[in-house]
């Protein structure tokens, strides 16, 4: 199968003549997002190029963290790979299906009834549930990482800050108005509970029509926390490790914590009841996924026989790795040909079909495809990758509620 060559915001796009109908759709830090036509399924697909993936070990090995991760996580409410191919130039490109909108956008068109917010909420934890039954931490939810179609299905796209759930943690992750305070206190030693912070705030916006926290930058959106949260208990300041940081905490202005109920235009007491318990400084007493799920403000949708935990951990072995780019290159071959189901090559290249991989000299092999996917999306600078197993979440008592259009 041959590739096609085109030039898109002044960007090579090579793929496959599978795909056809290109259209940018956003750029990303780290690649460029188009959609286009699967003419294999006739499925709408999002197609991300992950630019010069080899061009550093730091690159590589991001590249291959989030393949990995796609490969792993199959669940309804989390994007996952239809397709994963190399290029003639060496880029990598992930196809996923296409969702019509999301959540950010959503909410800068319209205000959203409580049964979208429930239902959203509730794919959104859903989906939470099963990646931190993996040991992963997703690090950056925000609403334009949280994918819908025109049916309501949620899913949750762009993997590519995840981490392991427990070890040290370092780094400057997630929008800064989704980030939880353990970030910007210590910047180490933060698990799952940094996610379940970042849905409190997005569920927030559904509720309000506007960012809970909108910090200009980083000391001022610690400062806006205090306003409603108060000052950190002292077992939180305990665990700062920066001098400079606990000295900042320490001359902020003594604050008590203010009810949600005043800070809120939403009067609906079970939702401040959720939200109160979501947005709470100190990581250890922040409710889970699973125990959000089993709150009252989602009952509507809350089904234990039908919210799956992952059936095992994520191997993060490869994380603390330090290797040269030409090993994660071979490791990343390896990949996309285990997703193919495709026998390990040789050093003479055996074994690899024609479809699977193209190399710098080889403008003639693709992948072929996993399966196509209906109706699902990718977001300005989000990954995307499709679930190929079906439309989402169908609660066994209550439907989703009546569609929201896309713009």
């Amino acid at each position: 199968m041959s590739f096609v060559k085109l030039s898109i915001f002044g960007t090579s796009f090579e793929v496959t003549t599978r795909y056809v109908d290109l259209q940018p759709v956003g750029m990303g830090a780290f690649g460029l997002v188009c959609s286009a036509k699967d003419q294999l399924t006739g499925a709408s697909v999002a197609i991300k190029k992950i630019m010069k993936p080899f061009s550093t070990p730091v690159l590589s090995k991001r590249t291959y963290r989030e393949l990995k991760l796609l490969k792993h996580i199959q669940h309804e409410n989390i994007i996952s790979l239809s397709d994963v191919f190399i290029s003639p130039l060496e880029d990598i490109y992930f196809v996923t299906e296409l969702l019509g909108t999301d959540l950010h956008r959503l909410l800068t068109s319209r205000p959203l009834e409580k049964q979208f917010i429930q239902y959203f909420l509730y794919q959104i934890l859903r989906g939470l549930k099963y990646v931190h039954s993996a040991g992963v931490v997703h690090r950056d939810l925000k609403p334009s990482n949280i994918l819908v179609n025109e049916n309501c299905d949620l899913k949750i796209c762009d993997f590519g800050l995840a981490r392991i759930q427990d070890p040290q943690m370092t780094g400057y992750v997630s929008t800064r108005y989704y980030r939880a305070p353990e970030i910007m206190l210590t910047w180490q030693k933060y698990d799952v509970a940094v996610d379940i912070w970042s849905t409190g705030c997005i569920f927030a916006e559904m509720l309000e029509g506007k960012p809970l926290f909108p910090g200009k930058d980083h000391v001022n959106q610690f400062s806006i926390i205090t306003e409603l949260l108060g000052t950190p208990p002292d077992d939180v300041i305990a665990t700062i490790c920066s001098e400079n940081t606990l000295r900042f905490v320490q001359s902020l202005p003594k604050r008590e914590r203010v009810p949600f109920s005043q800070k809120l235009r939403c009067t609906d007491p079970s939702a401040l009841d959720l939200l109160e318990k979501m947005l709470v400084f100190d990581p250890r007493k922040r409710i889970n996924a699973t125990e959000c799920l089993a709150h009252e403000y989602v009952s509507p949708y809350h089904d234990p026989t039908d919210e799956p935990e992952a059936a095992e951990k994520f191997d993060w072995s490869f994380n603390d790795a330090d290797l040269p780019v030409d090993t994660w290159k071979v490791m990343m071959y390896s990949e996309i040909l285990d997703f193919h189901q495709v026998g390990e090559p040789n050093l003479d290249g055996e074994g690899v079909p024609e479809g699977a991989l193209a190399g710098p000299d080889d403008g003639s092999a693709s992948a072929s495809g996993a399966g196509g996917a209906t109706g699902a999306a990718v977001t300005t600078g989000g990954a995307s990758a499709t679930n190929t197993t079906g439309t989402g979440v169908a609660a066994p008592a209550h439907s989703a509620p009546a569609a929201v259009a896309a713009k």
